[in-house]
């Protein structure tokens, strides 16, 4: 059993928060609740839409094909009119023609409510519920939760009240207290339990959420959270405030991360620790900017010049974002490195529903010795992991040119090898450690076939192995440090391997090439929109069909 919900109106006409709250009453009841959301760049006006997909079992993706849509205007049904199943019921209170409506005169309930307009949200979702035979006290209770207008729970029993039961979803035997978040707090939780200090941005679309959820718990956990005049101005903060002794964090999309080139080589030099978030968008240049893409894989791996060691971490859904921004904190102190959290608009802004999280097995870590006497900001440790202070307690010299042990400038070409390797081999030590403590990659599904992705893609790919049976699925967590030998493992053992990305130059497929020397056969989308499991299915067994 899957259902999906299509809500569609306009921009301004608070389908973001009707999702939500039809999304986070369907969890209350034992659901699994998956969101998409898809909007334009209008402040008001146009066509935007979110897809509620919910199940029995855990989903986490959508499909388009619709068994419910509510609906705020007639330009929604003429968009996705072809998308709607043979017995999907439509609510509106618009003038359609489609017998499979049910139309609910919306403004009669405002006027008698003294209401205003956007309380239509409300009466639709209560004429949903009494349609899928669900308990209006479980949407009442969402509603509050998300809106301080206590007229939106007397529209929700208006438009419940107003409909004749059409069909009836059975409740899952099992409830719970499920987990329901989306990719972005996930990340914000991640680094407020890893210990973040200070989060510094310049809003830019998908990752100006993030700035927005750590703005709004910033007195609960006592963090800052500073805006500042571009994205050059935000990374070379905070390199400043972590030299200082913060945990601090900067996030982004493409362009900005553009910005930023200059100052990831400055950590490079000083191995100062710095956090990259990275939200990517479809590009190049402003491109869609508020829709998805997996395009800025390399630009994660190589933005920067010179050699100098990174980690780029790309995490699949809600709950590896949150353990996985917790790992790049913590490689990024302990080992002087920029880490960059490789996420995408679809990651960020989709809701996923989770049983439970487990404790994380890492605790926060400044890595600040305290004993000073004799310090070398960049000693030459036995095990090349890099040693750590602030200026309160020792001399902590760093700029941008080459140095010696101390920190002071250098030309002499011994010191300046002996220093490149230094922060080369620091690297290696990172390396054996992420392969003893941490998960590189994660197999899904049993099968001779291999399908090889990351980031986004995996909800879809997960939800098509139903399907397609004779299949397993490889996530690749870590693209630097990269996981060749498990890659390449996976691979031989597999009779027909697939790279599935949300890009048009099969980025990944490039590093497995590099890493890895084999070529695999591609299914690649970059209209900016995620894949869907049907989509996945049709064009893996298309490929499958000309072997």
């Amino acid at each position: 059993m899957k259902f999906n919900i299509l809500i569609g109106g306009k921009a301004g006409q608070g389908i973001e928060t009707a999702s939500k709250i039809l999304a986070k009453s369907l969890v209350k009841l034992g659901f699994y609740a998956f969101t998409y959301r898809d909007y334009g760049s209008f402040i008001t006006g146009g066509h935007n839409f979110n897809v509620v997909s919910f199940s029995e079992k855990p989903i986490y993706s959508h499909d388009m094909i619709f068994d419910f849509a509510i609906l705020l205007d007639v330009e929604s049904y003429e968009i996705h009119k072809n998308e709607f199943k043979e017995n999907c019921i439509i609510v509106s209170d618009s003038e359609i023609e489609d017998k499979r409506l049910v139309r609910i005169d919306s403004q009669e309930i405002i006027k008698k409510l003294n209401a205003k307009p956007l309380v239509k949200n409300s009466i639709l979702l209560g004429s949903l519920f009494k349609i899928l035979g669900l308990p209006l006290d479980t949407l009442i209770e969402s509603i509050k939760s998300e809106i301080t207008d206590e007229k939106n729970i007397g529209a929700a029993k208006e438009g419940f009240d107003r409909v004749q039961i059409k069909t009836k979803v059975s409740l899952p035997m099992k409830r719970g207290n499920k987990i329901f978040i989306d990719g972005t707090s996930a990340v914000g939780l991640g680094a407020i339990y890893y210990g973040l200090d200070m989060y510094f941005a310049y809003p830019m679309t998908p990752a100006t959420p993030l700035l927005h959820f750590l703005s709004s718990v910033r007195e609960k956990y006592g963090i800052k959270t500073i805006q500042l005049e571009n994205e050059i101005a935000v990374v070379n903060a905070s390199i400043g405030a972590n030299y200082a002794g913060a945990i601090s964090m900067v996030g982004t999309s493409g362009g900005g991360f553009d910005l930023m080139t200059e100052a990831l080589s400055l950590q490079g030099m000083t191995e100062i620790p710095l956090v990259v978030y990275l939200a990517q968008r479809a590009g190049p240049s402003t491109g869609i900017p508020t829709y998805t893409m997996q395009a800025d894989l390399m630009a994660a791996l190589y933005n920067g010049h010179g050699d100098f060691p990174r980690v780029v971490i790309a995490p699949g859904d809600a709950k590896d974002a949150f353990y996985k921004t917790i790992e790049a904190f913590y490689l990024a102190y302990k080992y002087g490195v920029l880490s960059i959290i490789l996420s995408d608009k679809h990651l960020a802004e989709s809701y996923f529903t989770f049983d439970d999280f487990e404790e994380p097995k890492i605790k926060g870590n400044r890595f600040i010795i305290e004993d000073v006497k004799d310090f070398k900001t960049y000693e030459i440790t036995k095990d090349f992991v890099p040693k750590r202070t602030v200026p309160e307690l020792a001399m902590v010299k760093a700029n941008s040119y080459e140095h010696d042990e101390f920190g002071f400038t250098t030309e002499d070409k011994e010191i300046a090898k002996k220093m490149q390797e230094k922060r080369m081999m620091k690297f290696k030590v990172l390396e054996k450690e992420v392969k003893e403590k941490f998960e590189m990659v994660r197999v899904f599904g049993k099968g001779e076939n291999l399908i090889i992705s990351f980031g986004s893609t995996k909800g879809a790919i997960i939800d098509s192995l139903d399907t397609l049976k004779n299949f397993r699925f490889l996530q690749i967590l870590y693209i630097s440090p990269f996981p060749k030998e498990i890659v390449k493992k996976e691979i031989e053992k597999s009779k027909n391997a697939i790279i599935i990305e949300n890009n048009a130059s099969a980025q990944l497929g490039k590093v497995i090439m590099q890493n890895v020397g084999i070529e695999l056969n591609e299914i690649l989308k970059y209209d900016g929109r995620p894949f869907t499991s049907e989509e996945i299915i049709f064009n893996v067994r298309k490929l499958m069909s000309k072997k």
